[in-house]
């Protein structure tokens, strides 16, 4: 621990610190509220933003959007990148198959339900890029219970 302080303080020092030093990790990006009211995680280089369905209570067709920024919030244009997410929510299993729907999106529709046990690997290769995957838990509720943070 007095390391990780030395460390941050050292790179304060030396102007290196600031947000983006801070928030490379989910459990800080699990404080900070996203955008587009998803789950944010780390891949790569780049911050992923997962929305599902939070409301389906049964399994249907429903929509799959990822969001790609790079560690400043900064959207990653998605045009020619392709993606899939594997949902597992309950005792099912399915895959959507993301497309580049915007500037830095990538949109598939999947067969799931909204699970609190909800599970997601999302992995998106980038043109010229190596794939990145995050894995993500998008309808458990924070680690300290607050879902409506707004860091």
């Amino acid at each position: 621990m007095k390391k990780a302080l030395f460390l941050i303080a050292a790179a304060s020092a030396f102007g290196l610190a600031g947000p983006t030093l801070l928030a490379h990790t989910d459990d800080v990006l699990e404080t900070q509220k996203a955008p587009n009211g998803g789950q944010l995680r780390m891949a790569g280089v780049y911050h992923y933003e997962l929305v599902v369905a939070k409301d389906s209570k049964e399994a249907k067709d429903n929509a799959v959007v990822v969001y790609v920024t790079d560690h400043d919030g900064k959207k990653v244009a998605t045009s020619g990148a392709s993606g899939t997410a594997t949902i597992l929510a309950g005792k099912a299993k399915a895959t959507a198959t993301l497309a580049p729907d915007g500037d830095n999106r990538l949109k598939g529709m999947a067969k799931y339900l909204s699970a609190p046990d909800m599970k997601v690997v999302v992995s998106i290769t980038v043109p010229g890029k190596a794939a990145e995957q995050a894995r993500f838990t998008p309808l458990a509720a924070a680690k300290d219970g607050h879902t409506d943070h707004k860091h």
